[in-house]
């Protein structure tokens, strides 16, 4: 709840079935399920599982009726925390229902050591969490015989994603606008469409204006982008630009991680665990960190690991994923199917 992430789309296998977006005896279930949707289709019967990925937009109120609602019927209830760090609300706010849900007894998943560690912590009541990496975003058998559709002649550097107060464009648009300096580079971006309240928000202005003055940039705009469109862009792209200026986990830095390419990603949250999980089965990002309280020295640093890249995409030319990493990826996604079932279960 909701399931249009590939994170939650991926739940699924012989005895798990994803109830959001398919029929059932009330109609289809929205992809973006809400609590106030469930509460209005009582009793809860027509299901085993309420799986929460994300609770940040759930009023406190209505996510506590919810919860009394699966303690009464009976049904199970999970949450994954993915999110430690608020994307749209204050701390105190997120931390509120995170609260919430640890009084209602729900099971935990964490996807790293660490973000356990920083739960906890947060979070005094939660008591077991069953810790499950990420694990892939785009299915192992959907990347057999892919390859890169890069071109040698040229560096093609990729941002996609919405406008999120932890994605910084503008700062990573105009660096990469003045840093570069090969006029056969690209950078390609690709956008979610912006909401009245973005333009409050974030200088779309500015950076509007930066993509218009540098004819390498190239923005293009998609309502909600499918995997195979995502996955396209990647596989004409070297370079995957991660410049996050605060977070806890990245499913973009794992789609760098199936498709064999170099992400150049903000050292932030528990983002260096979750590459350490794969060891030497995927390419060490460049990271650039800005964690220590100096944020003036961001953009030099962002400037500093481009340089690096320059280098390494000459160097080191990739192909697509390899036969033993998708191997891999089914081996763990096997894991990672089997550690829900047993939360789900327990």
């Amino acid at each position: 709840m909701p399931a249009r992430t590939p994170y939650v789309r991926k739940i699924v296998s012989g005895d798990i079935e994803l109830l959001n977006g398919n029929r059932t005896q009330y109609g289809i279930v929205p992809a973006e399920v809400d609590a106030a949707w469930l509460l209005t289709h009582r009793p809860l019967d027509w299901l085993d599982v309420v799986h929460l990925h994300h609770i940040e937009f759930e009023d406190l109120v209505v996510l506590e009726n919810l919860l009394d609602a699966c303690t009464n019927e009976s049904v199970k209830v999970v949450c994954t925390a993915h999110d430690l760090v608020p994307m749209f609300t204050a701390p105190e706010d997120l931390r509120a229902r995170l609260e919430l849900v640890a009084q209602s007894e729900a099971s935990w998943i964490g996807l790293t050591e660490s973000s356990v560690a920083e739960l906890r912590q947060l979070v005094p009541a939660v008591q077991q969490v069953r810790v499950i990496p990420h694990g892939y975003v785009v299915a192992p058998d959907d990347l057999i015989r892919r390859s890169r559709q890069t071109s040698p002649e040229l560096s093609s550097y990729l941002i996609y994603g919405a406008l999120r107060p932890n994605r910084d464009h503008l700062t990573a648009v105009t660096n990469w606008s003045l840093a570069v300096d090969d006029p056969h580079a690209r950078l390609n971006l690709l956008l979610r469409p912006f909401n009245p309240a973005d333009f409050g928000r974030y200088n779309i202005d500015a950076l509007l204006s930066v993509i218009r003055a540098d004819d390498r940039i190239r923005a293009t705009m998609a309502s909600y982008p499918s995997d195979t469109t995502i996955v396209e862009a990647v596989l004409r792209s070297d370079a995957l630009l991660l410049p996050y200026s605060h977070g806890s986990h990245s499913g973009q830095l794992e789609l760098a991680f199936d498709l064999n390419m170099t992400a150049v990603c903000a050292s932030v949250g528990h983002l260096r665990e979750q590459a350490l999980v794969h060891g030497k089965r995927v390419i060490e990002p460049i990271w650039f960190d800005w964690g220590d309280g100096r944020d003036f020295l961001y953009g030099e640093r962002f400037v500093a690991a481009l340089e690096a890249t320059g280098g390494q995409l000459v160097a080191e030319p990739r192909n697509g994923p390899s036969q033993e990493f998708l191997d891999y990826r089914r081996d763990e996604h096997t894991i990672f199917l089997a550690e829900h079932r047993q939360t789900y279960l327990n």
